[in-house]
Parts: structure tokens; C-alpha cells; sequence
């Protein structure tokens, strides 16, 4: 378990983990604990959530005295905000789980480090402060080289549509098959999920490309690293990310993320979401320019608004259009995915 960003004292962060929800506004906000109980419920002991808080993971409501005698290391501070700010109550709950002996991790764009309150109360409770968007010191500009090993990256027609679940689904599947693949995660709930990472949105923009390098070093045991991706090369605030992904990562193979009821970029009314075929074309242009060979594998759909027959119906229609297996990784699963994907590198 990776311990890189902000300990105020030598420790450990990680599970087990009290999930903190606090009273968030709707559900799309408790989105990181949604994504570590999902992925790793076997880490999770519980929840915590102020009495008028709605949305709820199903685990038990617990307080941090009780997360702490079940076993809990760590609090994750598991909900975020318009601007990833650290409300009152979030500072107070943050200090009430120091003092009952949890350290506390955070993917918030304020950072945990930042508070003198919080910093003073893991001090005098020796416990451990970690900043999920806080990169680690020495990432260096990408240089584009080719590098050993091989390497997959998901893309997507927009943000939110399901390129870490994807590439945890990918991950899982091949694994099960006896593939060495490992999970190399970009964002907040993906480094809490895999303990180490790069949160590449926090990452100084002439370093992103070398923060992708750097999760996915030359490997030689003919397995795979399985990029987290972010963001979209059509939503023009995120753009910037996703492109210098797309040349840190040296892709051999993208996967293609898209949510098919979404009318218009997230946040921006007047962005049309992308045509799925300039999508996927765009996004192998702009791979191509580090790694010429790569290829498209599949497509992962987020059918969630979808009733089971047209969530069937539409992955048929895409993976017709673009010629490409196409699946709903949560509902459906990837198997598709990976045959082609092994099917496309095998010999």
C-alpha cells in the first residue's frame, strides 16, 4: 500500500475503512465510496452518515468509536463537492476520527494537510493524514520512448462513463483467465482502490504524460497495464488531460467508454456528446502519435438508464457500427472485450 502524499507521522494508511458519507447533496457525490465498496467490499466495515443524509452504499451505519472496535484503520473520506472543498462538518467529523484513533484520507481538492485543526489532531493522536490528489515528488516530463510491456487505456466519449470501472472490470476478467494485468489508477477512488497511483488531474500540465509513464514502467513478463483514463478529448475542459494520457500511456489497445442516453458533455449544454465513430477515431490519432501500432478492442457502455432489452439492443447496434465487441462491464461483464483484446496481441 502506497503511502506517498501527506503523513504527518511514519504510518500506514489503508484498509479497513469506515466509509464517510457525511450528508451529501444526491448520490452522484458519494461516488468514491461508492467505487471502494463496490470493488473492495471486503475492505469496508461501514458507513457513516449525518441523520438527514439520503443517499446510503447498504453497508451498516456505524459511529467511528464502533468502526474503530470492528477493526477499521482508516477513515475515507469518501463524498466530494462543487470544488472539492472540506465543508465545516467535514472538518469536524475529520477531527472526531483522529481523536477516536482512525487515520483519515481524503481525495478532496482542499487538502486534508491544509487545516491546522486537523493536522494538530493527527499529530496529538499519532495517526496518519493522506491526500489522494497530492502526486508524489519526481514525476518527470514524459520523453515518449518505447518502453517494454503492453498496455491498455480507457478513453471516453465524455466524463463519468465508467473508464475506472471498465478498466477494473478488464482487470478482474484477465486475471481470472491467469493474465498477468494490473490496474494503474489516475484518479482519487482508483489509488484508493489500488493504494498506489497518479492522480493525474492534480498533476502539473507539462508532467502528465510523464506521471502516465510513470505508473506504467517497462514491464517484461508479457502482462498488461491497465490505464485508468480521464476525462474526454471533446469535453473542453477536460481535453488536456485526456490527450496527454493518451501519449504517456503508449497505448497498444483503447477501450471506448460512453454513456448512450447522455445528450450533451457533463456540465456543458452546449457540447454535444461526440459521434462514436470521430470519438474513437480521434482518440487513435492522437494515441498513435507515441504508439503508431495501436488498435480499438472494445466499447464499455454504462447502460444504468437503460431497461435490460435496450441495454442488449444498443450494445448489438454499436458493436455493429464500430465492429467491435460491446458490453455493459457491470451487467454484462468484459468477456467479449478480452477475447478480442488477446485475440488481437496473441502470438
Amino acid at each position: 500500500m502506497s503511502n506517498h502524499g501527506d503523513a504527518t507521522l511514519p504510518g500506514h494508511w489503508g484498509p479497513p475503512y469506515l466509509l464517510y458519507l457525511g450528508n451529501p447533496a444526491d448520490d452522484l457525490a458519494i461516488k468514491t465510496a461508492r467505487g471502494v465498496a463496490y470493488w473492495r467490499p471486503e475492505w469496508c466495515v461501514g458507513q457513516y452518515r449525518h441523520r438527514d443524509c439520503k443517499p446510503t452504499l447498504g453497508l451498516p451505519d456505524i459511529s467511528m468509536a464502533q468502526a474503530k472496535a470492528k477493526g477499521a484503520n482508516t477513515m475515507m473520506i469518501g463524498t466530494a463537492n462543487a470544488g472539492g472543498m472540506m465543508a465545516p462538518e467535514i472538518i469536524a467529523d475529520t477531527i472526531a476520527a483522529l481523536d477516536a484513533g482512525l487515520n483519515v484520507v481524503a481525495g478532496l481538492h482542499q487538502k486534508l494537510r491544509e487545516n491546522p485543526e486537523i493536522v494538530a489532531a493527527a499529530r496529538r493522536n499519532g495517526r496518519v493524514l493522506f491526500d489522494a490528489r497530492d502526486p508524489a515528488p519526481g514525476i518527470p516530463v514524459g520523453n515518449g520512448r518505447p518502453r517494454a510491456g503492453r498496455r491498455l487505456l480507457t478513453v471516453g466519449t465524455d466524463c463519468s462513463v465508467g473508464k475506472m470501472y471498465t478498466t477494473l472490470a478488464l482487470e478482474r476478467a484477465m486475471r481470472q483467465r491467469g493474465c498477468a494485468a494490473d490496474f494503474r489508477a489516475t484518479g482519487q477512488t482508483g489509488i484508493f482502490i489500488a493504494g498506489s497511483g497518479v492522480p493525474i488531474d492534480a498533476v502539473v500540465a507539462d508532467f502528465i504524460s510523464g506521471g502516465a509513464e510513470w505508473i506504467s514502467p517497462a514491464r517484461s513478463d508479457d502482462g498488461w497495464d491497465l490505464i485508468e483514463g480521464q476525462g474526454s478529448l471533446f469535453h473542453p475542459s477536460y481535453a488536456g488531460v485526456s490527450l496527454g494520457l493518451l501519449h504517456g500511456a503508449q497505448p497498444d489497445a483503447l477501450v471506448l467508454c460512453h454513456e448512450p442516453t447522455r445528450r450533451h458533455m457533463r456540465g456543458l449544454p452546449g457540447y454535444p456528446v461526440p459521434e462514436l465513430k470521430r470519438c474513437l477515431e480521434a482518440n487513435l490519432v492522437a494515441a498513435r502519435l507515441t504508439n503508431p501500432a495501436v488498435k480499438a478492442v472494445g466499447v464499455a457502455l454504462n447502460t444504468s438508464s437503460l431497461s435490460a432489452p435496450e441495454a442488449l439492443a444498443t450494445c448489438r447496434q454499436i458493436s455493429d457500427l464500430l465492429q467491435l465487441p460491446c458490453q455493459d462491464p457491470v451487467i454484462m461483464g468484459v468477456e467479449s472485450i478480452v477475447d478480442n483484446l488477446l485475440a488481437c496481441f496473441a502470438n
